[in-house]
């Protein structure tokens, strides 16, 4: 028997939230999260280092206790219209603890700044915060700021060569790949996007940088959307050169999807550091 598919209501398929039981406790919990890890990391968390003149244009560092082996680089999400780096810290935890740097930068939110713009200063925030950490380079984000992670390794991505080339991984957590859809959705009310424009601006209409190494990760309980979304930039690349694997974490939603990164001895912090 062969099921047909199709969205009817394009706002609920991309709305997380609505289908996540507590889903308002989930913010203000980030929020003292991230604040006492800031606090218990003192010396070891340099804060607010600017990338850029604007006023969001800004990055935090947390080092480990010893030399660095890398740097990690978290990006958040927020449909690119919400949030900054103040929310996350607690999730530079599990990189931390295996002897990670971690980045986190905010950005300007649309309708400040297109999507494209956006992008233009994560590349300045990765290459910033490169420019103080020696070795290899591990991307991830979540939800929008899976998608700007995966901008990142495309083949016309911004980013200075020099940095592009010591990015070893990209882990986009539950992130929105082919940004046509949104078009239908009311967020698109903020970011202004155009079909050219949401084309030019999808990991999975572009090609990936050569020895691109990708790995999408999606919680098994997400919304439909953000299932497909995950599997469809793994599948695309890989029949474009790409080395590729995608995976559901089972019993996971689009908010708790990313607590994994806390944990140093969970599989998502070991595949972003394999």
């Amino acid at each position: 028997m062969i099921v047909e598919t199709r969205i009817e209501n394009w706002d609920d398929a991309y709305a997380n939230g609505a289908h996540i039981e507590g889903a308002a406790d989930y913010p203000p919990r980030w929020q003292r999260l991230a604040a006492a890890f800031r606090a218990d990391h003192g010396a070891r968390a340099e804060t607010d280092i600017a990338y850029g003149s604007a006023p969001r244009q800004r990055f935090d560092l947390f080092r480990p206790v010893g030399a660095a082996r890398g740097l990690v680089v978290f990006i958040h999400g927020g449909y690119w219209r919400a949030f900054d780096k103040s929310l996350w810290s607690h999730l530079a935890a599990g990189p931390l603890a295996r002897d990670w740097a971690v980045a986190m930068p905010s950005y300007t939110l649309a309708p400040d700044a297109k999507i494209a713009e956006i992008a233009v200063e994560i590349a300045a925030a990765i290459a910033a915060a490169a420019g103080k950490v020696e070795g290899p380079v591990r991307l991830t984000g979540h939800s929008a700021g899976g998608h700007l992670a995966a901008r990142m390794i495309c083949a016309d991505q911004p980013l200075p060569a020099a940095v592009s080339a010591r990015i070893a991984r990209v882990v986009s957590i539950a992130g929105v790949h082919d940004l046509r859809p949104l078009i239908r959705t009311a967020i698109n009310d903020d970011l202004r996007l155009d079909a050219e424009e949401a084309a030019a601006a999808s990991p999975a209409l572009r090609t990936p940088a050569p020895g691109a190494r990708l790995l999408t990760w999606v919680g098994g309980n997400e919304r439909p959307e953000f299932r497909r979304q995950s599997a469809l930039l793994a599948n695309i690349w890989a029949g474009l050169g790409a080395a590729t694997a995608a995976h559901e974490m089972p019993g996971k939603h689009h908010f708790d999807v990313i607590d994994d990164l806390a944990d140093p001895e969970s599989d998502l912090v070991a595949e972003l550091l394999a």
